[in-house]
Formats: structure tokens, sequence, C-alpha cells
């Protein structure tokens, strides 16, 4: 099981779901510390910002980024609690949560695509990180066709929900 969440959400989250691995994607200002119930190598800890062009000040999402993300869940048991989040749980930690789903469904990145639609309606997956991972992984452009195909996100008037993303992914 993945989760997505905000950073508010985050505590809370990693108690209520017994996660195994966290990945946190955030700014360092915002970087939070290894929760008490985590072992500090099962916390991958990206400081980036939400951006997908360079701005002054800000860290924009790189290659070494995603491969890192990559190479840390390749150690995570699938059978235990995956919790992801970023600042508002809509955009970074979607693209992170999309990311994993493609390991989970090679040559099927459309229903990974369509899954995280399904489950977070309001996600808006970061489309840099989305490029970058779709290289690394030699999807030859499949990974971004499919975040392109998604649905439109519903806007939110309220903070993000936490976002429960089950394992296997389903037609």
């Amino acid at each position: 099981m993945i989760y997505v969440c905000s950073l508010a959400d985050m505590p809370a989250q990693v108690r209520a779901t017994r996660s195994s691995h966290l990945v946190s994607l955030v700014p360092a200002a915002d970087m939070p510390a290894t929760p008490a119930e985590l072992a500090p190598e099962r916390h991958l800890r990206l400081i980036v910002d939400d951006i997908t062009a360079p701005l002054p000040g800000k860290v924009l999402p790189s290659a070494e980024h995603v491969r890192t993300l990559i190479d840390f869940v390749e150690h995570w048991d699938r059978r235990k609690a995956l919790l992801v989040h970023c600042f508002a749980g809509i955009s970074r930690s979607m693209a992170a949560a999309l990311i994993v789903l493609a390991l989970e469904a090679e040559g099927r990145e459309a229903q990974a695509a369509r899954w995280l639609r399904r489950h977070a309606r309001h996600a808006q997956p970061n489309a840099r990180m989305i490029a970058l991972a779709d290289g690394l992984l030699g999807r030859e452009g499949r990974l971004l066709a499919a975040l392109e195909a998604m649905a439109p996100p519903v806007q939110l008037i309220e903070p993000a929900p936490v976002v429960h993303l089950p394992l296997p992914i389903e037609s």
C-alpha cells in the first residue's frame, strides 16, 4: 500500500499506517525529522521544490533525485506501507507515487496513471519528475504520455486528503 499525504498530516499518518518507509519531498526549511517510529535509513529525505523549470533560490527536481527515489523504493517490502509526502500532498508526492506505481506496472503506465487518478482526483504530479523517471526507467515516453492523458484534477477547497493507493494495480 502506498499512502500520500501533506507535511502536516505526515506524523500522524506514519503512526496510523504503520509505514515501514517514508519519502519526504520538501525544501530544506520544511524537511521534517525522521519520526521515532522509523529507522533513519527508511526515511528518504529529498530536498526539492515544486517547480518544473529553474528558479533562482529553488531546487529543481533532478535525475539524481528521481534515481535516489527509485533506488530507495527497490528496498521497500511491498507487504508494508510506504508513506510519501510533500508540502501539500498534491504534486511532488503524487509524482513520486506515480513513479512507484510505474515501477509496479512496467508496460502499463497508462493504467498506473488511471489508478492514481481514480484514488486521487486532486493529484497534479510534477511533470518534470515524471519526465525524468520516464527517461531513467527507459519507458520511451509512455510514462509522460500517461501523465498527459490523465483526466484534469479536481481543484480542492480544503487541504488534500490522505490518499491510499492499493497494490497491485487493478484494471
